[in-house]
Parts: structure tokens; C-alpha cells; sequence
């Protein structure tokens, strides 16, 4: 049987798929996803494949991927999804197709626990309040069980504790093979497991890392791979220009200063100048923080560092670092630690020089502040030069994945951003039957967005319909005033249970949402996507706005400008395609299952009002379509009375 029969067969009803995976029925549209993947894998050809929800497209590339038998990296687009497809996916088609090759999980370093940082912890103290106290004592009980040493599996301390951030390694701080702790490293293990094994899940972050930085210290991954499957293909671009350019963050200078400390009490105590130079130097950063502006800020390095106050607070900051290398530089030799911190500083030296060039041209440079820390980036405008580059030098299966990768019919605007030429590409309708499912409303008489009262308006004629439905609805914002305001107005006039983002961790909101009966939950952006929320929990999904970016956002600025000075038009070429990436992100929410039923409300009457309302509208699933609020109540009450019967 040559593999294309084979594929078939794997998928059809008397196949080994419908025999040993529970309530796995065959889909047309996933098999022919695993036929265009497996051909792709033959011929070593780039596929591109929008595979609406519901089509199954994780079995559909990895039944082909295990059974060509070849080198494979399975990159996805967040952690939670490697978790997924390691634990859940992969165990059961291994299992059901016998196969016998290695598989292996990896992440980036911030993921498992640093031995060596742990007892430096032990030793020095933890910061933080108490619960920061009590999160240690429960790693130090899981790390006693632990094989992996991914905090993933560490379930009893909150995923955003404070801790993890102390019991972590970075690619400046880690020693490698020089670590007292080397032999036992998790991060050394995770990497070694992954070089022996025939297919690796890793994510996107990690993928440019070792393609890019070659931080990740085991370039043979990525150069051996013979296919590589990106899921969540959509978010590529944006992730791969964070590793083509550069940055310099508050971070690295305050983990800087807290290692000198460290060193110099335990291994180099009488450099007593080591430790007044770290000072000196941590407290330069502290004053430079205040010079970006108060709360978080985000804007323009070029024009910021015009003003003389910023130039002066630079000159500062780089000669205090200076001399800290040099007071460095005298003890070389001494310790081990101190060697690693020397080379350290000068990697941050050269970034502050090229910081100080904002003449070159094709980069965005830009900063960001939140609380104490900051950003200081470098930008490429395009990856597709660079990547398309990677795919034209590595001849191999290239498979690109998502559910939402067109826009408007074809797959111009994604391909365009990474340089793809000459693949194939395919557009797989969902099988859910979204006539019948599922409606969309774009209401009627909505307030301006430019008027005062705008948000207690929307509030006002959105609050009778979620009530009308019992809550079990997420409302998506595209700014956390408007996220805040309508939490808080849901709050004060009605009995629902509203959660709101931020309160406590994504996994606990998502868990009280699924659990509590008349539940809402008001979020922005990291909503949008990768949430699955099945059944009746969740049957209306209420979308603020269309997502269009800020066009004060300083990267996407720097784009428009390029764009424009390229004779584009960047409201067509980058911002629309863009916007209708993310809206039809957040209309994947609702209809996750072919028994889920719902409405989508998108309160934004450009839809229909504005010529380009079509290009999104024609990217949407095939819902109903109506105007009027009383015909959404009207949908919703079928819905539940349905439910009822049941």
C-alpha cells in the first residue's frame, strides 16, 4: 500500500483511527488535510492550510508526520497548546497507529526550575510577600517528585506566582556545563531528550530562539528537521520579528546587579567595590525608568531619545555599566560566575551602543514601560526576507496551520509577511453546520465611538440580552477601559456573577466561568484565542469592537510608514488584514463542538456601514445574520428551551 492509501485508510471508517480512538468519526475536510500534508512531506513543498474549527487538523498533520518517519518539529503558538497536544493528542495517536518512535516535549529555559537558583534562594532569601514564602515551600515539596522539572506540572502554586521568576535561569545567568548543578539540569536534560527524539513539540518562541539567537545552545534541532508543522500559524510573523531584532530590558540589568550581589558575598568578598558599582548601577536603571513617563507607557525611542533629560539618563546609565566592567575585570578569573557576568556586560554594552544609532533604516526602535520594568527595542519592519530565506536554504516539508489565516478568499496578506513562495495552499471549511448553530448580530442604533456616553449606552442595550441568556457569555473588549467600565456597570445592575481579567489567574477565570451558574466573563485580548469552552456553558460571545490596532501602537506605526513610503496602502495592506485575523479569532470562541449553538453580537456598525465591513464579513463563518436585538433574545430562548428538554 503506497502512503497516500495508507492515509486514507488511517482515516476512513474501518480505519486504525476510528478503531482505537474514542468518538473520533472521519471528516472529509481532515482528510484531505492529512492527504495535502503527506504530499507536502513527500515533495519537501510549503502547504498552507486554514483549517476552520471543527476540521481536526491536529491529527490531520500529525497522522501523516509519524508515519513518513522523518525528523519532525511540531511548533505551536503557546504553552498551553504544547501541553495539549504532548499529553493528550499525541499519547492517543501514537497509540492507535503503533508507533514506535521517540517523541519529546521542549520548552524555553523559563519553563523548568534552575537547581542552582533554588539554592541560592534557600540561601539568600526569598522576595516577595508571604504567599511568594509559601509558593517556595510547595516547589521545594513538588521538586523532591518532580522527573521534568516543567512548572507546568507543578499545579498547586498559581500559574503567576512570584516565585517562578526567582527560580529561573536566563540565557545571560545560566553557567551550562560550568554549573555545579549541570548534571542534574533540566533545561540540559529537556534538550538532550529532544535532540535523540523523531518528533519534538516545541513553540514558536522557541523556534526562533534556536534559529536566530542560537540562545538555546543545541543549533543541531532545527538544521536535522526534515519537517516542521507551525500551528497557530497566524502569530508567526509577529513572533519572529521579536527575535530578528534586539532588545535590552530593566530585567537584565536588575538580574545583573542581584548575581553581582550574590557573587560578591559568597565567592569575592573582598571586592567591596563590586558591590557599591552593582548598587550604583541598579539605582541608575531605577532613575532611568522614570525618564519613559509614568504608568505603562509605550512609544517612539527615535523621538524620545531626542530629548536631552533621556540622553543625559543614557549617558548615565552606560557609563555606570562601564565602570561596573571594569571593577569586573579585576576580578577575573576568581570565579566562575564572575567570568560569565563580564561577557554578561559587554552583550549589554554593545546593545546600549546600538541603541544610541537610531539612524538605520528597515527597524522600528521602540520602548515599552510597565510598573518598575521596561523595554528598549530594535524592530525589523519584515521578516519575510529572513525567513523566506531559512525556507529557500532547508529544502524540507514546510506546513503552516490555523484556523484563521486568510483574509478575504486568499492567503496574500500571511504569506507576504513571511516571505512563503510557491506552496500550496488550501482553505478547509469548518463541518459545523453554522446556518443552523449559530447567529451573528451587528446591532442596530449603536452609539458612536467618539461620544462620551458610549460606554454606558453599549452597556445598557447589552446587559437585557446577556441577562436574557443566564449570563454564559464572554464579552471581548479591544481596551481595558472599555473591559473595566462594562465589568463594572454588569456589577452594579444586575445579579450575574461577573469575572473580569486580571482578577486572578486565566485558568481559575475559565474554570469559575464553566462551573458557575449566570457567569460572565469581560476580557481583552489574550481571550481571543486559544480558550475552548464547550457545551452550554457558553452561548453568546459579545465583541466591543472590530480589533483594529492602535495606529499610535509604535511598531505597527513604523510599518504603516514603511508601507506608505513603499507605495501601499497600509489601511488595506496591514490593517484591515490584520483586524480580520483577530475578529475572526474571537468569533472561533462560540461554536466549538457540532452541538454547540450561540450568538455572536459585533458592536461595531462599521460592519455594515463601511465598504471594507465586507472583506471581514466574507472572512465570518455562515451564521444567520440579523440587526435586531429581539430576534438574538428571540434565537437564545430556543436555545435554552432546547437545553431544557433534554
Amino acid at each position: 500500500m503506497d502512503q497516500s492509501s495508507k492515509i486514507i485508510h488511517v482515516f476512513s471508517e474501518k480505519g486504525e483511527l476510528s478503531q482505537n480512538i474514542k468518538g473520533f468519526k472521519p471528516r472529509a475536510e481532515q482528510l484531505e488535510m492529512a492527504v495535502s500534508v503527506d504530499k507536502a512531506i513527500t515533495y519537501k513543498k510549503p502547504l498552507v492550510v486554514e483549517a476552520g474549527t471543527g476540521t481536526g487538523k491536529t491529527f490531520a498533520y500529525l497522522a501523516p508526520a509519524l508515519l513518513a518517519k522523518k525528523k519532525t518539529i511540531i511548533s505551536t503558538g503557546s504553552k498551553n497548546l504544547q501541553d495539549q497536544l504532548f499529553n493528550r493528542d499525541l499519547p492517543a495517536i501514537k497509540k492507535a497507529l503503533n508507533y514506535t518512535g521517540k517523541i519529546a516535549l521542549l520548552k524555553g529555559r523559563s519553563n523548568y526550575l534552575c537547581l542552582e537558583r533554588l539554592d541560592q534562594v534557600i540561601a539568600q532569601g526569598v522576595l516577595g510577600d508571604r504567599t511568594v514564602l509559601a509558593d517556595l515551600s510547595k516547589v521545594r515539596k513538588w521538586h523532591t517528585s518532580t522527573k521534568t522539572g516543567d512548572f507546568s506540572e507543578c499545579v498547586e502554586v498559581a500559574e503567576d506566582s512570584g516565585i517562578f521568576s526567582q527560580l529561573t535561569s536566563t540565557a545571560d545567568s545560566c553557567l551550562g556545563s560550568d554549573c555545579p548543578s549541570y548534571g542534574d539540569c533540566y533545561v540540559a536534560k529537556a534538550r538532550k531528550k529532544a535532540l535523540n527524539a523523531d518528533l519534538v513539540v516545541i513553540n514558536h518562541h522557541l523556534f526562533f530562539a534556536d534559529m536566530v539567537v542560537k540562545e538555546s545552545g543545541f543549533g543541531e534541532l532545527i538544521p536535522n528537521a526534515e519537517v516542521v508543522v507551525f500551528d497557530e500559524a497566524h502569530q508567526l510573523a509577529d513572533i519572529a520579528s521579536q527575535y530578528f531584532g534586539q532588545s535590552v530590558t530593566a530585567r537584565q540589568f536588575f538580574d545583573l546587579c542581584k548575581d553581582i550581589n550574590i557573587v560578591y558575598r559568597t565567592e569575592v568578598k573582598d571586592m567591596a567595590q563590586l558591590g557599591v558599582a552593582s548598587d550604583n548601577l541598579q539605582k541608575v536603571v531605577q532613575d532611568f525608568r522614570l525618564l519613559l513617563g509614568d504608568g505603562n507607557v509605550k512609544g517612539n525611542w527615535r523621538e524620545l531619545y531626542t530629548k536631552s533629560a533621556v540622553q543625559k539618563g543614557f549617558s548615565l546609565l552606560q557609563e555606570k555599566l562601564n565602570f561596573l566592567s571594569e571593577v569586573v575585570k579585576s576580578g577575573l578569573g576568581r570565579s566562575q560566575t564572575l567570568d560569565s557576568i563580564f561577557e554578561r556586560i559587554a552583550v549589554l554594552k554593545n546593545m546600549l551602543a546600538r541603541l544610541q544609532d537610531t539612524s538605520i533604516t528597515g527597524y522600528c526602535y521602540w520602548y515599552e514601560a510597565i510598573g518598575r520594568q521596561f523595554g528598549l527595542n530594535i524592530t525589523p519592519l519584515t521578516v519575510a526576507d529572513k525567513f523566506g530565506n531559512e525556507m529557500k536554504n532547508r529544502e524540507i516539508a514546510w506546513i503552516f496551520t490555523s484556523a484563521t489565516l486568510e483574509v478575504g478568499g486568499n492567503f496574500d496578506h500571511f504569506c507576504q509577511r513571511l516571505g512563503i513562495q510557491n506552496g500550496e495552499q488550501k482553505i478547509l471549511q469548518s463541518p459545523f453546520n453554522y446556518a443552523e448553530q449559530a447567529m451573528l448580530c451587528v446591532p442596530r442604533y449603536l452609539p458612536a465611538s467618539n461620544q462620551k456616553q458610549t460606554l454606558s449606552t453599549l452597556a445598557e442595550m447589552l446587559l437585557p440580552v446577556i441577562k436574557a441568556n443566564n449570563g454564559r457569555c464572554f464579552v471581548l473588549c479591544t481596551s481595558y477601559f472599555m473591559m473595566r467600565g462594562l465589568a463594572e456597570y454588569f456589577r452594579e445592575n444586575s445579579e450575574l456573577a461577573v469575572l473580569l481579567q486580571g482578577e486572578t489567574s486565566k485558568g481559575k477565570l475559565l474554570e469559575h466561568f464553566i462551573q458557575e451558574d449566570h457567569s460572565v466573563l469581560v476580557a481583552t485580548s489574550s481571550f481571543w484565542e486559544g480558550i475552548d469552552v464547550r457545551g452550554d456553558a457558553l452561548s453568546l460571545v459579545i465583541i466591543d469592537k472590530l480589533p483594529f490596532t492602535a495606529p499610535d501602537e509604535p511598531l505597527l506605526k513604523a510599518r504603516i510608514e514603511d508601507c506608505r513610503l513603499q507605495g501601499g496602502d497600509p489601511f488595506k495592506d496591514i490593517q484591515i488584514p490584520e483586524a480580520v485575523i483577530a475578529l475572526k479569532q474571537g468569533v472561533g470562541r462560540l461554536i466549538r463542538d457540532v452541538t454547540d449553538r450561540g450568538v455572536v453580537m459585533i458592536c461595531d456598525s462599521r460592519l455594515v456601514m463601511r465598504s471594507y465591513g465586507e472583506t471581514f464579513l466574507k472572512s465570518l463563518p455562515d451564521a444567520k445574520r440579523t440587526r435586531d436585538l429581539n430576534k438574538v433574545i428571540q434565537f437564545l430562548k430556543e436555545i435554552q428551551n432546547k437545553e431544557n428538554k433534554k
